[in-house]
């Protein structure tokens, strides 16, 4: 499968000196964004998620070693970072379209304060409550438009079939969905792992490129 290809690009590479005294790789293709004497924070591109992710490791008795890409090398696996995750032009109410890649939906408090009293995963499908009780969580990479009214979805699913339901919110503590991705002008050495956000309740419709 395509999606499980090396990547052609070799961005940083961070490995490690084991007990054993060998070397082990323990991430390629990352971009680090910030190390200091207790901890490395880097982003990768999770194929199983079809995102990017931000991961810590915590500095031990075992240092790790970073082989730090040049930025044209880190511009260019941003490059195949997009064409890994999902595709998708966002219109918001205002009627306002923006393209974004390595779209994603996660969870936040109410207006960004604060913190969420549990822990939400980030998503790639869209978790849908049907009139009769019964729920779905449809991929993302089985859809090719979703309509927003209110918490009201109309998906129009890649084989044409067009399901209706209302957004499933994944807690009962108060939260806001919002619908994240990055642009052609993401910064490759952004502590952040996007640059498009909004709340899903400002989204209109949602077009996805398969």
């Amino acid at each position: 499968m395509a999606l499980l290809a090396p990547l052609a690009v070799s961005a940083d590479v961070i490995s490690q000196i084991n007990s054993q005294g060998q070397q082990v790789v323990i991430q390629r293709d990352a971009i680090v964004v910030k190390q200091d004497s207790a901890t490395i924070i880097y982003k990768h591109f999770d194929l199983k998620e079809r995102r990017i992710v931000k991961a810590t490791l915590q500095e031990s008795s075992l240092p790790y070693t970073i082989n730090r890409s040049a930025p044209d090398n880190r511009r260019q696996i941003v490059d195949e970072w997009r064409h890994f995750g999902f595709t998708a032009t966002v219109t918001d109410t205002s009627g306002k379209a923006s393209q974004i890649s390595d779209a994603y939906i996660d969870f936040y408090p109410p207006g960004g304060e604060g913190s969420l009293l549990e822990a939400l995963p980030a998503e790639t499908h869209l978790p849908v409550l049907f009139s009769d009780g019964s729920s779905d969580y449809i991929d993302f990479a089985d859809i090719t438009r979703v309509e927003f009214t209110r918490d009201h979805v109309r998906i129009t699913l890649a084989s044409g079939q067009v399901k209706e339901g209302q957004f499933m919110m994944p807690t009962s503590q108060p939260a806001e969905a919002r619908v994240l991705g990055i642009t052609d002008k993401y910064d490759p050495a952004s502590v952040d792992v996007f640059d498009f956000s909004v709340p899903l309740a400002r989204v209109k419709q949602i077009d996805f490129q398969q």
